[in-house]
């Protein structure tokens, strides 16, 4: 029987983060992970270029982390995205901030960062231990006691890290391996759903697939609730596909529709798009009228083709009823501000989303209740940790389901480390 002081089950951001914090507290530090190769998803994380965090203040971090945002004001008191960029930039990894605060490697590679953790780690004594899958946890007493690995062996520690993720890109081993071992210590696991995910719709344009590929530029797009007022909007770009959205703006608004959905009894959710997001209604119509005026002779399709993307043009003269041959001169009243109205909140019923295959993040996990945010530890069982995706914490992209993922890691492993190292005193 082998015996460590903490074991992190999980080799992904959170776990080899964990694994450092621990190590760095004296711990002896077994890190378990059942693939070949740690770091997979960190390794195809923005686009293959990693995005090690957000540069943005705490306050305006956390609104970009929509599940659980305000659950890691303790671990960011702890470790925070500026101790992220220290701690990458005292490896000697240097940094660049690119839009809207997102931090890369200079180097443009995500294997510098995974290469960089894994380094630190085993410049801590960390035992990187692949092709280790564990069977299950076993808890004695009210208390971890270790894990039982898939052969059979026993590994003995004062505390274990979960750190498994959820169940989004299940390629790079985030297969939900974490979640039954947390509800045989207790905990209750919220319903899990995909996240950051393109969205599915039924609509006949949709189907037809007369808009595939089309890419609409700075426009807002929101998720209606039941009482037709917007949940949630971004802005931004989006993509129309043969089976629904996809796009910046559409995974954002993804992990809001189940919700509506379950509100409107499973029916379909309606989104709106504002073509026209910095302008009014009746500025909008001033400019497209002067527009038309100043040739007055020729059809309307020919005249806003220039303004309004051409492919999507003969399906908002139908939503209208507005003929798109029609000539400033022959200019219907109703109609015409039918257009407009179309143009500033163009509609459509949604389904729902791909699946978890599809999707950059898992909504859903460990109930944050059962957990301490001081130190991710178990409220249910001692010597027990989460950490990452596998607790119920959600973001956009953009680097902010990394920088929770270091922060709830760092600050599970450095308080796991501690624990382990009381005990043994």
């Amino acid at each position: 029987m082998k015996k460590v002081d903490v074991i992190v089950i999980g080799g992904g951001p959170s776990g080899l983060m964990a694994a450092i914090a621990a190590a760095e507290q004296g711990a002896d530090v077994a890190l378990l992970d059942k693939g070949d190769k740690l770091g997979r998803k960190l390794g195809i994380s923005g686009g293959g270029r990693c995005n090690v965090t957000n540069n943005k203040d705490i306050d305006e971090l956390v609104t970009y982390i929509p599940g659980g945002g305000r659950f890691l004001y303790s671990a960011f008191s702890l470790f925070s995205n500026r101790d992220i960029i220290a701690f990458f930039e005292n490896l000697g990894i240097a940094l660049k901030e690119e839009d809207n605060g997102r931090m890369f490697p200079v180097s443009d590679k995500a294997k510098t960062v995974v290469d960089a953790l894994i380094g630190k780690a085993r410049s801590l004594g960390v035992r990187l231990l692949v092709h280790h899958p564990v069977r299950e946890i076993r808890y004695e007493e009210g208390r971890v006691a270790g894990v039982v690995l898939a052969s059979g062996e026993f590994m003995a520690a004062r505390a274990v890290v979960i750190a498994t993720g959820g169940r989004s890109v299940p390629h790079t081993g985030s297969t939900g391996d974490g979640y039954p071992w947390a509800q045989a210590a207790g905990h209750t696991i919220t319903e899990l759903y995909p996240t950051e995910v393109p969205i599915v719709s039924r609509e006949p344009f949709i189907q037809s697939r007369e808009l595939q590929g089309l890419s609409l530029r700075d426009v807002k797009l929101s998720v209606m609730g039941p009482k037709g007022k917007p949940v949630v909007s971004h802005r931004g770009d989006m993509l129309f596909t043969h089976f629904g959205l996809s796009g910046p703006i559409a995974l954002r608004c993804s992990g809001f529709i189940r919700s509506v959905k379950q509100k409107n009894g499973g029916g379909d959710v309606t989104l709106a798009i504002d073509l026209f997001p910095d302008e009014s209604g009746a500025g909008l119509e001033q400019r497209l009228r002067q527009l038309a005026a100043d040739e007055p002779k020729k059809a309307l399709k020919n005249v806003l083709k220039g303004t309004i993307p051409e492919r999507l043009l003969p399906l908002l003269f139908t939503r209208a009823e507005l003929a798109a041959d029609t000539t400033y001169e022959h200019l219907p009243k109703e109609p015409w501000q039918a257009f407009v109205s179309v143009l500033k909140s163009f509609t459509l019923r949604v389904s729902g989303t791909r699946s978890f295959e599809e999707a950059f993040v898992t909504g859903g996990g460990v109930h944050l209740k059962e957990v301490d945010p001081r130190t991710m530890g178990s409220k249910l069982m001692g010597g027990l940790y989460f950490c990452g995706e596998v607790l119920d914490i959600h973001g956009y992209t953009g680097g902010y389901n990394i920088t929770a993922a270091f922060a709830t890691g760092y600050t599970a492993g450095h308080h796991a480390g501690l624990e382990a190292r009381e005990d043994e005193g």
